[in-house]
């Protein structure tokens, strides 16, 4: 029996794979729990279309992700921290400190985006990497002062 995945299965594949299965697979395991739907003439041009449907949307997303890492490439944030002796911070500068100081000039981008180099405890310049798609990252200037 062909039928259409509708999510990732293990052993068998990934979403919106069509696959063959024994009947009894999946009319007693598959299909009553979501995880598939049976490969008809009408599903299978259904996922042929929501198949291009995504493909658009993921160019149209990977283009303006491009577009974003052109205008971070050479950019730099400047992060104000409450600092004791030493220039020590108390506490660290977090993704989400990064996050807000981009929304500041502009750029919201979201804090799961972000990933720190090194953790920062205390002032000076540090870099920061934002993976903004899949393969798309770019990495800007973190400046840390005393406030």
């Amino acid at each position: 029996m062909k039928i259409i995945l509708r999510e990732d299965i293990k052993s068998l594949g990934y979403k919106d794979d069509v696959v063959s299965v024994k009947n009894g697979y999946a009319n007693n395991f598959l299909i009553p729990r979501g995880m598939a739907s049976m490969a008809t003439v009408s599903k299978l041009k259904d996922l042929a279309e929501d198949i291009k449907q995504a493909s658009f949307k993921l160019d149209k997303i990977r283009n303006q992700a491009n577009q974003l890492a052109e205008t971070l490439k050479d950019f730099s944030v400047t992060v104000g921290a409450k600092v004791g002796s030493n220039d020590k911070i108390f506490g660290s500068v977090t993704p989400l400190l990064i996050s807000q100081a981009l929304k500041a000039k502009g750029h919201e981008i979201d804090r799961r985006k972000i990933v720190l180099d090194s953790d920062i405890k205390s002032t000076g310049s540090y870099s920061a990497t934002v993976n903004l798609f899949k393969g798309i990252s770019v990495k800007i200037g973190v400046e840390v002062i005393a406030e």
